[in-house]
C-alpha cells in the first residue's frame, strides 16, 4: 500500500479517537466522504484515508471542537464560500491581508472598492505565499492572473494550487484535488497545496 494513505486501523490507534467518532464526524461533513476509500487487502475490503490529509483534518479538529460545534466546524471545513463583502482597509484592520499584496492587486489593474470572498480568498492565498517567501512579487502577479480568472471554476469543489518551474520560469496551475499530473524532466513542481487548507485559516480569520 501507498505511503499516501492510511488503513482506518491506523488512524484509529495513532490519533486515539473512536470508530463512533469518525463516522460521526462524517456525518457532520467534518471529514469528506471521497476520503473514505474502500480497496481490497488481504482481509477483504478495508477503508482507507490521504494520509497527509486526513491527519491534519483530525488534528484540527481535536484542537478546536472544545470551541465550536461540530455544525460550526463544519462551516469552517467547507469548500463554499460565503456572502461577505470588505474593503481594502478592513482587510488591512484586521490583519488578513497585508498592503503589499493589495498593492500588488493594484499593480495587476484588479483592485476594487469592496472585495466579494473569492477576491479576498485570492488575496489570503497571494499574501500567505509571499509572507512566507514562497512566491516571489513576479510570481504573485501570476497568481493574481490565474486565480482571477479561474478559481470561480472550482466553487464548492476540493481543488489544489501548483506552482511549477521549468528553466526557471514560474507557472501557476489550479486542478481538481488528487489529479495527477504529469511533466517532462525539466519540470519542477515546487508547491502544491489543497485550497481547502487556505479556506479555513480564512475562514477562522473572518470569524
Amino acid at each position: 500500500m501507498t505511503d499516501d494513505l492510511i488503513s482506518k486501523k491506523e488512524l484509529l490507534d495513532l490519533t486515539g479517537i473512536s470508530y463512533g467518532q469518525l463516522y460521526r464526524w462524517k456525518r457532520k461533513n467534518l471529514i469528506p466522504e471521497e476520503w473514505f476509500i474502500r480497496k481490497s487487502s488481504y482481509t477483504g475490503q478495508e477503508t482507507f484515508f490521504p494520509k497527509q490529509q486526513i491527519l491534519l483534518r483530525i488534528d484540527k479538529i481535536l484542537n478546536m471542537k472544545d470551541g465550536l460545534s461540530l455544525d460550526e466546524l463544519a462551516d469552517v471545513f467547507s469548500p463554499t464560500l460565503g456572502e461577505v463583502e470588505m474593503s481594502a482597509e478592513e482587510l488591512l484592520e484586521r490583519n488578513i491581508v497585508s498592503s503589499t499584496s493589495l498593492e500588488l492587486l493594484k499593480e495587476a489593474g484588479r483592485e476594487r472598492p469592496l472585495y466579494a470572498l473569492e477576491q479576498i480568498m485570492m488575496l489570503y492565498v497571494l499574501d500567505k505565499l509571499l509572507m512566507s517567501g514562497d512566491i516571489t512579487r513576479q510570481e504573485g502577479s501570476l497568481l493574481i492572473d490565474v486565480m482571477s480568472e479561474h478559481y470561480y471554476r472550482f466553487t464548492g469543489k476540493p481543488s489544489e494550487l501548483v506552482l511549477i518551474r521549468k528553466m526557471g520560469v514560474p507557472s501557476f496551475l489550479l486542478v481538481t484535488a488528487g489529479t495527477e499530473l504529469y511533466f517532462d524532466n525539466g519540470v519542477k513542481v515546487v508547491l502544491r497545496q489543497p485550497m481547502g487548507t487556505f479556506m479555513e485559516e480564512l475562514k477562522l480569520k473572518l470569524g
